[in-house]
């Protein structure tokens, strides 16, 4: 095997690994923690069960047919075979390791489901299948579902995924609402925040960079403290005031969690006079950073 065919190989290996992982953990979640107490939170999985509490229909393969109409406005929006063949096979593989949870979790655990406290189950239903979407989602796949939707949302919008699954699956929520109890809603909807925000972490990692915008006269004193003292690169430009009219200077540095009292040190000893804003940012890829890849 030549270096090019390895170089693309190993990146396919891995996002295929996580593609698998990431739905297995989301399917346990779901069979383990929410089916068990008809916590429906959203989804074309809240829909699943909803309708299996009517039909006693495998609630995985309810999911597996309630995807098909969303499959197909995915494929035209999200990547077409791109996307279409790697959600297939989510959704394949998820449909399947539900129904065999379900069928066979009982047998295995001396309790099931493992809690008769609701609150834990949607607070861990929320927060391992969560991981495993947002797992998934870093693959390139997708449980498709109001996933899909929720994913064209985040895309035009730029608005986190949390907000946009309460804006797809609200209406399943209040549904569940209805027949299930309010109480039981309650529960789903906290499932389905601590989801998108747990899909949140598992995508875009934890936050461990923080981006410091300084406003300054003493741009060349302050630029060369930061530069000597973090070995942090720092970009400027003039801007005016709008209330003085007068011209000053922002610097803009990007630095390690750890590093931002010792940043706020250098410039208050650089420029007491200076004006800073510590900003979060969830990464920061390139020089001194992690590496910029194309896969």
């Amino acid at each position: 095997m030549n270096r090019v065919t390895l170089q693309r190989t190993i990146p396919f290996l891995l996002r295929s690994f996580n593609l698998l992982l990431g739905t297995f953990l989301a399917a346990l979640g779901y069979a383990l923690f929410q089916v068990p107490f008809d916590i429906a939170a959203g989804g074309v999985g809240g829909l699943s069960i909803i309708i299996n509490h009517f039909t006693n229909l495998p609630v995985g393969a309810l999911f597996l047919v309630l995807n098909v109409p969303l499959l197909a406005l995915g494929f035209f929006y999200l990547g077409r075979w791109r996307f279409l063949s790697r959600t297939l096979l989510a959704v394949f593989f998820f449909s399947f390791i539900v129904d065999f949870l379900v069928a066979n979790l009982p047998n295995w655990l001396a309790s099931y489901p493992l809690s008769n406290d609701v609150l834990l189950s949607a607070i861990y239903g929320g927060i391992v299948g969560g991981i495993g979407g947002g797992i998934l989602f870093r693959s390139g796949g997708s449980l498709g579902g109001t996933g899909v939707t929720g994913r064209l949302i985040q895309r035009r919008t730029g608005i986190p995924l949390s907000q946009a699954y309460f804006y797809t699956d609200g209406v399943i929520i209040l549904t569940a609402g209805v027949i299930f109890g309010w109480e039981l809603a309650l529960y789903a909807l906290l499932t389905l925040f601590l989801n998108g925000l747990a899909s949140d972490y598992a995508l875009e990692g934890p936050s461990s960079v923080r981006t410091a915008t300084i406003i300054t006269d003493q741009p060349e004193i302050v630029s060369q403290a930061l530069i000597s003292t973090l070995q942090r690169g720092v970009s400027q430009w003039t801007v005016t005031g709008s209330y003085t009219g007068e011209a000053h200077t922002m610097l803009l540095c990007t630095v390690y969690r750890p590093q931002v009292n010792d940043l706020k040190r250098v410039v208050a000893a650089a420029d007491e006079k200076a004006f800073v804003i510590i900003g979060t940012a969830h990464q920061a890829l390139g020089y001194g950073f992690s590496p910029l890849k194309r896969h």
